[in-house]
């Protein structure tokens, strides 16, 4: 009998090495979901810091003041804080975003996160970096799915300009 060598896979390998790998990739798929929640509520509280310390700068740079508002394009305070935000330059110092006001920074935040506020709707500083309107202004950044896991992020403006990051499970 000749011997004949073997030039590729049989059709029982293959089937096993498919099925070993749909069950590799059944245990790892709600690990790699949890890891891209995360960095979504990362990549949001970052964008909401920096324009929060963007506006704070501007306005004490410019000596006339500088907001943070919730915006749905980008053109005005018109908004909820779950469609985006906007940093801007507080041209004429009355803490509201007016025509001739210098848009700084806008994010929209990304559909699979929402946004919530208690208290004033734009976050204005003045020209020593303090906020305008007193008491804490507190935003909360969470997943619309949270999969049990402490993915919330309470960020708290201070009186002071000074601002807060706690984190906590989702409500």
């Amino acid at each position: 009998m000749p011997c004949r060598s073997s030039r590729g896979f049989t059709l029982v390998e293959l089937m096993v090495t498919i099925a070993v790998l749909a069950i590799l990739v059944a245990i790892a798929f709600p690990s790699f979901e949890a890891s891209m929640r995360s960095n979504r509520v990362a990549t949001s509280n970052n964008a909401l810091l920096t324009a929060l310390s963007m506006a704070r700068s501007e306005a004490v740079r410019n000596t006339r003041g500088g907001g943070v508002c919730a915006s749905t394009d980008g053109n005005g305070c018109n908004g909820e804080w779950s469609n985006g935000w906007m940093a801007f330059a507080d041209n004429n110092g009355n803490g509201e975003f007016d025509d001739g006001d210098t848009v700084i920074n806008f994010t929209q935040l990304n559909a699979k996160m929402q946004a919530e506020a208690e208290g004033d709707d734009v976050i204005a500083f003045n020209s020593r970096g303090m906020r305008i309107a007193g008491g804490d202004q507190i935003i909360t950044l969470r997943p619309v799915e949270c999969g049990g896991q402490e993915m919330q992020r309470t960020i708290s403006v201070a009186p002071t300009g000074t601002v807060r990051v706690q984190k906590g499970a989702c409500q």
